[in-house]
């Protein structure tokens, strides 16, 4: 599937629709999308670098993964899939959070999204898929507050919302 369809929810995230993923961007469109951030037993954060490639945000770090659930899959059974599909891992992931933005991007494009944030804990190493991602790393929440505030243009606009909600709320890493 080169440009799967995403599902377009309402500001409860009821289902309206469903819309070609570029067109969805395209237009502005608020969709479901998940995040997953998974983190070692140090509590370091693993973070994956896009693949230059991609339509949107190429080239930025960003969480350990992220994408649009399927239109007959779950937001669990979606972040568990990309997870594998990007970064070549499994890990038991637990939903925390969900939040709504809306941002322009590169390309003319959008990302309208309420998405539903997922954890997972583990000190394997992925296998990245290097159509997804180009570079991973972990890194400690000092250094990544830090790269943050002094570099914000090279992370992707959501992972810097995750990162301040995630300490926002204190979440025990």
């Amino acid at each position: 599937m080169i440009n799967p369809e995403v599902i377009l929810v309402n500001e409860n995230d009821e289902v309206i629709g469903f819309e070609d993923k570029l067109i969805a961007h395209q237009k502005g469109l608020k969709h479901r999308a998940i995040s997953v951030l998974v983190f070692n037993t140090k509590g370091e954060w693993l973070l994956q670098k896009r693949a230059l490639h991609k339509y949107h945000s190429g080239g930025l770090w960003t969480n350990t993964c992220c994408s649009h659930p399927y239109p007959e899959e779950t937001t669990q059974i979606s972040a568990e899939r990309r997870l594998m599909e990007e970064m070549g891992m499994k890990s038991k992931l637990n939903y925390v959070f969900d939040f709504s933005y809306c941002v322009k991007l590169d390309n003319e494009l959008t990302e309208n999204e309420l998405d539903h944030v997922f954890i997972g804990k583990t000190n394997d190493l992925p296998n990245i898929n290097e159509e997804e991602a180009s570079d991973y790393r972990y890194v400690d929440t000092k250094t990544l507050k830090i790269e943050l505030k002094d570099s914000p243009n090279n992370f992707t606009e959501w992972f810097k919302i995750i990162f301040a909600k995630v300490n926002e709320i204190n979440l025990k890493l």
